[in-house]
């Protein structure tokens, strides 16, 4: 399989995947290898846990800093939290002796790219950021409970993500940001409802309005 240019995998929109497999002799895997993160909870369990989440204004960013929620720690001895959701959501992931991902292919559900033989080229993402984490409860956590929600492989909390789409989301709730591959959006909004309703974080209203509304509309 050859190697995806690197302009081409961070997603150049008016070039198809079809397009890019004619050009560089490289195909895309087919929508079956479309993998989600793990345990994204059917609809009518996500109704049940959004009609139990807190609804209240978020907090201050005050005192808010990333180094608050130690990331990429190890979870699966030599690997990284990053270095799992690579291989458990990438296709014919290769690892060095340091659990390293050298190569394989990763598709980011936010905008439906592909990337190709170059793991640097994709972001694992905080489907709930840690900033919005902390504005809505995790101010109020340890520091070991706020490295287990950043580290956490087991749930949907970590997508694979390209850098522009990881960008283009930010710290934004859904009601700020969704994502411009809306085939996506019933479990997008499916796993912010869980990731919430798991670490007891709280929702405003329009947060609220928006994950009902993409829950009837797109689920």
């Amino acid at each position: 399989m050859s190697t995806l240019p690197r302009a081409l995998s961070r997603g150049i929109a008016a070039v198809s995947a079809a397009a890019m497999a004619v050009v560089i002799g490289w195909s895309a895997p087919a929508a079956a290898d479309h993998t989600l993160p793990p345990n994204i909870p059917s609809e009518s369990e996500a109704r049940t846990q959004l009609d139990s989440l807190t609804v209240a204004p978020k907090g201050p960013q005050d005192g808010y800093d990333r180094s608050l929620f130690p990331h990429w720690n190890v979870v699966e001895s030599p690997c990284t939290a990053r270095q799992v959701v690579l291989q458990r959501d990438g296709h014919d992931v290769v690892t060095d002796s340091r659990c390293q991902p050298t190569s394989g292919s990763w598709w980011s559900a936010f905008d439906d790219e592909w990337v190709e033989d170059v793991p640097g080229d994709i972001s694992v993402d905080h489907l709930v950021p840690l900033s919005e984490a902390w504005k809505t409860g995790a101010a109020d956590w340890s520091t070991s409970e706020r490295a287990d929600f950043a580290n956490d492989v087991e749930s949907s909390q970590l997508w694979l993500a390209t850098p522009s789409s990881n960008g283009a989301k930010g710290d934004k709730d859904p009601s700020e940001w969704m994502p411009t591959n809306t085939s996506v959006h019933c479990d997008y909004v499916k796993s912010w409802i869980d990731v919430k309703h798991r670490y007891d974080l709280t929702i405003t209203s329009t947060e609220k309005s928006s994950l009902n509304g993409t829950l009837d509309t797109a689920c």
